[in-house]
């Protein structure tokens, strides 16, 4: 998962979790223990952002019609769904692993090489799964809250698990290197773009609003969707699944 994928998840959990990220800003969160350090990751990722990578969004935003943004969009979605499929076989969850590798199939040949989605029109929804949350499946605890340079918010656990996400996306197999690295770019700068709209929607202190955010959409994802007690705030928090849709 790329740095902004991670944004905007932490970003549309923002919507439901402003309460929560509000409390946490005053008191503190106890997951993270390193808060002197990430802010100052997090100061350096939020300035390279302001000053390179948003200003490519708005300009690819401008020039590029969003039918083609939600292709691109797809497109990279579908080859993440070969990870989706490799991390519920570990976590031992195969009807989701058919799902995924269901969806993978029917968007590449009638979605067009994943340009569209006819897999989630046809009602086969989407598990988004990763290595971090494997290993959370496995008992592994997730440690502190850490921003990572670059790429963002995460948690020991998480970074943890990046190595297995990299080699299990299929770009990382392209060949030419200038090619691999030019889908990486336009995956990020599209996923960027994306998020243009829902800045907005980040209020207060924007390190313990994303920080969170993050924190609580990871929570749910491990949980695959169950509801649950929040161990990061004071009060119990129900989610549901219309929460986080696009």
């Amino acid at each position: 998962m790329t740095t902004w994928t991670k944004w905007a998840a932490a970003a549309l959990a923002c919507t439901t979790l402003a309460g929560c990220a509000g409390n946490q800003a005053r008191e503190g969160n106890p997951q993270d223990p390193w808060e002197g350090f990430n802010r100052g990751v997090y100061t350096f990722n939020d300035t390279l952002d302001r000053y390179a990578l948003k200003p490519v969004a708005q300009g690819y935003d401008y020039v590029t019609p969003q039918p083609v943004q939600e292709g691109v969009g797809n497109f990279f979605s579908n080859l993440g769904e070969i990870s989706n499929t490799f991390n519920s076989l570990l976590q031992w969850r195969l009807t989701n692993a058919g799902t995924s590798f269901g969806r993978f199939m029917i968007n590449s040949t009638l979605g067009l090489g994943g340009f569209l989605d006819p897999a989630t029109r046809m009602g086969i929804e989407e598990h988004d799964e990763d290595f971090g949350q494997t290993l959370a499946v496995w008992g592994v605890g997730s440690g502190p809250y850490l921003v990572l340079p670059l790429l963002g918010p995460s948690t020991v656990r998480d970074t943890a698990g990046l190595p297995v996400d990299w080699y299990t996306y299929p770009v990382t197999y392209v060949e030419d290197s200038t090619t691999r690295w030019t889908l990486r770019f336009i995956d990020l700068v599209n996923t960027r773009a994306n998020l243009l709209g829902q800045e907005k929607l980040i209020s207060g202190d924007r390190y313990s609003f994303i920080r969170d955010a993050y924190l609580q959409r990871r929570q749910f994802l491990i949980n695959n969707g169950r509801t649950g007690p929040d161990p990061f705030a004071s009060d119990n928090i129900q989610l549901n699944d219309s929460d986080f849709a696009n």
